[in-house]
């Protein structure tokens, strides 16, 4: 067991001799790097002279996260037993640190992912895993990452911006996710992460590259490629490589945004990189031998990844019932910490309105919402303030929330495997959960599909009658105040609104 390992890493760049010109980039000055030379004869009609430059100490200080100390802590208060065919954390050769934070999350035994790639990963080796959500592969490869920048001295230039560990995934959420998780598995650790993410705290996240010490960056594509474009982060000195959800990306478009960014790192042969997929189609399979080397593959059937830890059950009813079925399954059973999904937007807002009628917390994540708002509604999820979320697809991948007791299909999805998606949200790692689909007479025919893909019949039963009662009778919708300059047509007047001009439309008769 490796005792008090230390970051290696540390920043000394000399400062550059730089002039400012008014203008901004990602809200920051721009600024024009200037080298020696003779000053220019002067002209008769003279530019304003430039301004003085920078001395070292106008740099951006280097921030200095506080974290808590390890202290006197040993394994001796973090004993796991041994079981056969179960692999412990203490049988890999772990830092005292991660081991810390390990204990902290209570993780005991490796879950199947985890026990497969973490004995290949931690000899630097390449990897190629199988796996959907929830199977606990996020912590398979941020233990190894951790590991890795913990015990092996860096070789990179040491630049500012220059990150040690690059991990790629598909959404935002999935990147936030991802950066909390490193955060609590480094949490005896100096090393940092930055998340980058579109959509949001565009200058936060250009402050947090060059303001402190980088180790690890987990991005999406496209605000990663942009802050590369505009060299305001240094891809050379990466050593391992994270891409999780490969297909996902392939299906959203995003293969070419990541193979410039794996063309602007290191020779697959000088780095360590990690394949993550939910299905390896032909198509990916590709793309993981051209980024990979000699990779060891290692596949976590959907059967096995969420299917055996969720307890399911199909409601048969008639589209007429499911709000009411649904409202009786949260007020009679109390349930809080419940995610609905919908197949289509304008779905999950009728349902959000129709629970905040009912007076039951909830909130609403769909492609609709802007970012700042998904963020404020999943931490407030997150923290119990809200009881229901309901949700389309956006929120069926990479969203780790602890606590998660039902996941409630409303519609089934067209998908099987968005099915596996959706209720891996419970269940996750080894924990239970429990799954409740509404099978009208439109749903029931993907059933078939659903029950061939997991491998298994799913429990179909009718509601009882406590199921079915009438909810209580809901007060009259306030209407919605109508806005400042709004007009609103009356019944019957179908005269057109006049234009600017105050001139109405000649070819209406």
């Amino acid at each position: 067991m490796r005792k008090n390992a230390g970051s290696t890493r540390s920043v000394t760049d000399s400062p550059l001799k730089t002039s400012s010109q008014k203008g901004s980039i990602f809200g920051l000055p721009v600024q024009r790097i200037v080298q020696s030379s003779s000053p220019a004869p002067a002209k008769k009609n003279p530019k304003k002279p430039p301004l003085k430059k920078e001395s070292p100490q106008a740099q951006v200080p280097i921030k200095k996260r506080t974290r808590p100390e390890n202290g006197d802590w040993d394994l001796s208060q973090f004993e796991v037993a041994k079981e056969e065919g179960r692999k412990r954390f203490h049988d890999f050769d772990l830092p005292i640190e991660i081991m810390h934070a390990i204990s902290d999350l209570s993780f005991h035994y490796c879950t199947p992912i985890q026990a497969e790639i973490l004995e290949h990963t931690l000899s630097g080796n390449d990897a190629t895993g199988k796996a959907q959500t929830g199977t606990g592969k996020s912590a398979a490869f941020l233990v190894s990452i951790l590991t890795t920048l913990l015990t092996k001295k860096a070789t990179g230039s040491g630049k500012t911006a220059s990150p040690r560990s690059l991990i790629i995934a598909p959404t935002r959420e999935l990147v936030m996710q991802i950066a909390e998780d490193a955060e609590k598995l480094a949490a005896y650790t100096n090393i940092n992460i930055v998340p980058i993410y579109g959509g949001m705290d565009y200058q936060k996240q250009l402050d947090d590259l060059h303001g402190q010490q980088v180790d690890i960056v987990a991005a999406t594509p496209g605000r990663l490629l942009d802050f590369q474009r505009k060299k305001h982060i240094n891809l050379g000195d990466v050593e391992i490589f994270v891409i999780d959800e490969a297909d996902r990306m392939l299906d959203m478009g995003f293969i070419p945004d990541v193979k410039q960014i794996v063309y602007s790192m290191p020779d697959k042969s000088k780095r360590q990189t990690l394949f993550f997929s939910a299905t390896i189609t032909p198509e990916v399979n590709h793309l993981a031998q051209q980024w990979t080397k000699d990779p060891t593959v290692v596949e976590i059937e959907a059967d096995h990844a969420t299917v055996d830890t969720v307890d399911q059950l199909v409601y048969l009813v008639t589209t007429d019932q499911k709000a009411t079925l649904l409202y009786n399954l949260i007020t009679l059973k109390d349930l809080h910490k419940v995610i609905v999904f919908c197949n289509r937007k304008s779905e999950t807002r009728e349902l959000d309105n129709l629970l905040r009628r009912y007076q039951i917390s909830c909130g609403l994540l769909s492609g609709d919402v802007d970012q700042k708002k998904r963020v404020s509604t999943l931490n407030n999820f997150k923290e119990g303030k809200i009881r229901i979320l309901v949700a389309t697809d956006v929120a069926g991948r990479g969203i780790h929330i602890d606590g998660i007791s039902h996941v409630v299909n409303f519609n089934l999805p067209y998908d099987p495997e968005d099915y596996v998606h959706r209720i891996g949200r419970t269940g996750r790692a080894g924990a239970s959960g429990t799954s409740v689909s509404f099978a009208c007479e439109e749903d029931s025919f993907y059933l078939p599909d659903i029950e061939a893909y997991i491998g298994r019949k799913l429990e179909c039963v009718y509601p009882s009658d406590d199921l079915l009662a009438a909810p209580p009778e809901l007060p009259p919708m306030k209407p919605r105040p109508r806005q400042p300059g709004s007009t609103t047509r009356r019944p019957g007047n179908n005269t057109r609104r006049p234009d600017s001009r105050g001139r109405r439309n000649p070819n209406k008769k």
